[in-house]
């Protein structure tokens, strides 16, 4: 079932989000087995999937939709360096306006309408009541930054990556509910530098097949993965800009409260090959759930204890979650009965 954006709720201060049942439903639980390891766990993102899922169309519209565009707004309001687009790659930014306002007409026509006469674009968003006509690929028409303007219409962050010598750069993106990673930090990096600080993965070599992989990518063919961590409260803005309004909350977690404040964070990462520039769209779509919710499922319930029973120490302590890990686990523990 296609949910309908619900009224605006919050990701900071009082924070009032909250997960429908049919939210619940569709989360995309990203644990396959009882253990989780560092993998190439990379698939065809194949469009449709199943109706009503996260992986049904290419960008996923949920209940979710006006909350995180006015988080967006805020965030960009504080820090407007958190959309940023070298001049270099004005193109694919031009290649993600077409990719996302198709897609969007198509798959949601009841929320977006997208009408072409050659270079002419009439774009309605009815959901945020834009109502705009601009010249494809001339950025002066447009109310924002072809970037900006996008990003500000699309649950999730959006990085751009430009493809040379072998190898994929940061050089465009929108990030406003990171997960503990900085995109003006991270801009210009290559795929590598962007990545060294995760443990393990390099001794084993992730990074180099995927690297390999993702520049064969070719255009019409995106692929997905999960990425997940833990998030104290339904906080969406945790970057390293705004450490100090949330590092504090990670010593908050105790026995009686992780079933409300203690949140699965999981990201839905999409890369989509770009036709006119050749660059790699890279959607990272969040997804947040109390474990108060999550373990409404029994059978995820049994398996994040097990997954956070066996983490390596490397990947407690990456993730962030070295302060209350043992807390998460205990009170999990309730939910497996051969634990």
């Amino acid at each position: 079932m296609r949910l309908a954006p619900k009224q605006i709720e919050t990701f900071r201060d009082d924070f009032t989000y909250s997960n429908s049942p049919e939210a619940i439903a569709r989360f995309p639980f990203p644990f396959p087995e009882d253990e989780y390891r560092y993998s190439v766990n990379i698939e065809p993102h194949v469009t449709p999937g199943p109706a009503g899922s996260a992986f049904e169309f290419l960008f996923d519209i949920d209940e979710h939709y006006l909350s995180e565009m006015a988080e967006r707004g805020i965030v960009l309001e504080e820090n407007p360096k958190r959309c940023l687009a070298m001049p270099h790659m004005d193109l694919a930014c031009w290649d993600l306006i077409e990719r996302a306002m198709v897609s969007l007409s198509e798959d949601y026509p009841q929320w977006f309408s997208l009408s072409r006469d050659g270079d002419r674009w009439h774009w309605q968003n009815h959901l945020l009541h834009i109502d705009d006509e601009f010249v494809f690929g001339d950025s002066a028409s447009l109310p924002q930054p072809p970037m900006e303007y996008i990003g500000r219409q699309l649950q999730g962050d959006l990085a751009l990556l430009d493809q040379r010598d072998g190898d994929l750069f940061l050089d465009a993106g929108i990030v406003t509910c990171p997960a503990d990673w900085s995109l003006a930090f991270d801009a210009g990096m290559s795929f590598k530098e962007w990545h060294g600080p995760v443990p393990l993965a390099h001794e084993m070599g992730v990074f180099e097949r995927a690297l390999k992989y993702l520049t064969a990518i070719p255009v019409g063919s995106p692929v997905r993965r999960l990425n997940w961590t833990l998030t104290v409260n339904a906080r969406m803005d945790t970057s390293p800009e705004t450490y100090p309004e949330w590092g504090h909350e990670r010593t908050g977690i105790t026995a009686e409260n992780v079933g409300e404040k203690l949140h699965l964070r999981v990201e839905l990462q999409v890369l989509d090959r770009m036709p006119r520039s050749n660059a790699l769209l890279f959607s990272i779509r969040t997804y947040l759930i109390s474990f108060d919710d999550l373990c409404t499922n029994p059978d995820w319930a049994r398996r994040m204890h097990r997954v956070l029973k066996t983490l390596p120490p490397e990947l407690i302590e990456y993730k962030g979650l070295s302060r209350y890990h043992q807390t998460a686990v205990d009170w999990l523990s309730r939910f497996d009965p051969l634990s």
